[in-house]
């Protein structure tokens, strides 16, 4: 199985640079897309209906606004489209999708934003998070996350760490979060696979910061740590243009 994930900013305006076109080439069993940013009357047949998926929205309430999807070849037997918590869940930021055999979250967390205004929400968006999926944890191994989580966890995951320090995505209260979380249980897939410097997954419009690989990795997959067995790749496709992210894509066995 292959799945994907990818920020979009904006599902309409990486629709107009080739989306469905890379879709159909690629064909992944699961496809996570983040900051989709339509509500749900915008919403076009192709969208709703893509040849061989059926797909899941979380719109939010804000138009233009954040926003996740899911597009699946399998239908799933259980859709949740938020974690229980008001304040959280009117931002569209949640889709988990149960199978058979499998648990998949996509999230989308929030950014810090400048001057930091909304790291407290995000700090508690964080707890939120990690107390859901520590429940869901419990009642299986076989669960996946997956999203733009907004942090760079280490040095080694952006290009200029100490120009970086206290900046939004890289205050020492969010990594501090991701080691929290990890200790938990949950391993980052890709450093299981990859653990030099120079892989991103977001980079500025500003710049020509794409071209020179200034970036972030700021996308992941998460698993447990009795999952990690089942993960056969953990992988960037940073030459997959649309956004200013590049999907990120992990193959497993079930």
């Amino acid at each position: 199985m292959r799945i994907v994930s990818w920020n979009v900013n904006g599902i309409r305006a990486c629709i107009k640079k080739g989306f469905f076109e890379w879709l159909y080439e690629v064909e992944p069993d699961i496809l996570c897309l983040q900051e989709t940013k339509i509500s749900e009357a915008e919403l076009t047949k192709e969208l709703i209906q893509p040849k061989g998926y059926h797909t899941y929205w979380n719109t939010g309430e804000k138009k233009g606004y954040a926003g996740v999807s899911i597009f699946t070849k399998e239908e799933p037997t259980k859709v949740e489209r938020g974690i229980g918590v008001g304040k959280f869940d009117k931002e569209g930021r949640f889709l988990i999708l149960e199978y058979n055999k499998l648990g998949l979250v996509n999230a989308y967390f929030p950014h810090s934003q400048r001057d930091l205004k909304r790291l407290n929400f995000k700090l508690k968006f964080n707890d939120a998070f990690l107390k859901f999926v520590e429940k869901l944890k419990e009642k299986t191994k076989r669960i996946i996350l997956t999203g733009d989580f907004n942090v760079a966890h280490k040095e080694i995951d952006l290009k200029n760490p100490k120009q970086n320090e206290n900046n939004a995505g890289f205050t020492i209260e969010e990594r501090r979060w991701v080691d929290e979380f990890l200790s938990k249980g949950w391993v980052d897939t890709f450093r299981e696979f990859e653990k030099g410097p120079g892989h991103y997954t977001w980079w500025s419009y500003r710049f020509n910061a794409r071209k020179r690989n200034i970036g972030w990795r700021v996308d992941y997959f998460f698993v447990p740590t009795q999952f990690l067995k089942n993960i056969e790749s953990s992988y960037i496709l940073k030459d997959v243009l649309g956004s200013d992210h590049c999907p990120i894509g992990i193959e497993l066995k079930i």
